[in-house]
């Protein structure tokens, strides 16, 4: 409330046993099948994602198999071999059989940061269909701020805001925090009593502490944003050494920990060049596996020429391991 001038008080804030299970929460609350179908024209509500590719933790957190429903993005190419994800507005429909509209800023996988503007226009969409937009701030805004671009975070009484204490170092206290209106809080609470009971005291308490002595955001600003900012140029540095003779574009890393990587035309797909990585003993994510809620990705080759690559390890490892990605990919291209 001091820092961004939220008008927030302890009936807005709830804790979760970690951010993963505040989001089965509030996706099953406003996500799935739905009772009295035959009265609305429906059977079931859709999670509506504004872009794909986003968060793999979504796709089976569902009650419902059928939940989400994304749209595809534009792609705005930009020097440097870089390129970036926008929201197509002129495309995205919500449906009345949406419930929520949930996006994270910035994305895993690809580092993707949504501009105020593009947030802007989600809250309005969400708001003149009477439905929650839903940000997913597990490494964003106001904490852990791994955020390489500057932003101005926003919340209002119809956005719920999902935090973690995970990327500030402390995964293993498994503790989520839900910004949002105070009926959404006491539902929510009312579920996650059910579920959990009660959430672990350490987090809270540590983070209570934090706060109290204010220094929660020179934490940030000091240490969290300006360590990943150095490992991430040192990436890209690998990238331009190792990939310049191939197709290849990157994300523009605005955020979060991950490379995405794009190679336009991929010989047999990123499945293929997973398996061939793996081999030697290099893990990467297929990126077919990212774009969740969109049926034509079958059909997208774009889909299929992606691979997510964390590069928060040492320079060392991140550097071959990159290095060894540009010798399967060169293989490919060449039919080998």
């Amino acid at each position: 409330t001091d820092t961004f001038g939220w008008a927030l008080t302890s009936r807005n804030l709830a804790i979760s046993n970690g951010s993963q299970s505040a989001f089965f929460t509030l996706f099953n609350l406003f996500g799935g099948e739905i009772s009295g179908s035959s009265h609305v024209g429906y059977d079931r509500q859709m999670i509506q994602l504004p872009l794909a590719p986003e968060y793999l933790g979504y796709a089976d957190i569902g009650i419902d198999k059928t939940l989400f429903r994304a749209a595809r993005p534009t792609i705005e190419l930009l020097p440097e071999r870089q390129f970036k994800y926008h929201v197509d507005f002129s495309q995205l429909q919500i449906g009345d059989d949406v419930g929520a509209i949930c996006v994270s800023r910035p994305t895993n996988p690809t580092g993707n940061v949504l501009t105020d503007d593009e947030i802007a226009q989600l809250q309005a969409l969400a708001a003149n269909h009477s439905v929650p937009l839903i940000i997913d701030g597990a490494y964003g805004a106001p904490f852990p701020g791994i955020i390489f671009s500057e932003i101005v975070p926003d919340w209002n009484a119809n956005t719920i805001l999902v935090l973690s204490l995970s990327k500030l170092g402390l995964p293993g206290v498994r503790t989520g925090i839900v910004v949002a209106h105070e009926s959404i809080i006491e539902t929510f609470s009312r579920a996650n009593t059910v579920l959990s009971l009660a959430p672990g005291n350490l987090g809270p308490m540590l983070l209570t502490q934090l706060l109290t002595d204010h220094c929660l955001q020179a934490l940030v600003r000091r240490h969290i944003r300006p360590f990943y900012e150095a490992r991430v140029k040192q990436a890209l540095a690998a990238c331009s050494e190792y990939f310049s003779d191939v197709p290849y574009r990157v994300h523009k890393p605005e955020g979060a920990i991950f490379l995405w990587l794009w190679f336009e035309g991929l010989p047999k797909g990123c499945v293929a060049l997973y398996e061939r990585l793996k081999a030697r003993d290099v893990l990467v994510v297929p990126g077919a596996h990212f774009f969740i809620g969109l049926e034509e990705n079958i059909n997208w080759p774009h889909a299929k020429e992606c691979i997510r690559v964390t590069y928060t390890q040492s320079p060392e490892v991140v550097k071959a391991g990159l290095k060894v990605i540009a010798e399967e990919v060169k293989a490919l291209y060449a039919g080998r």
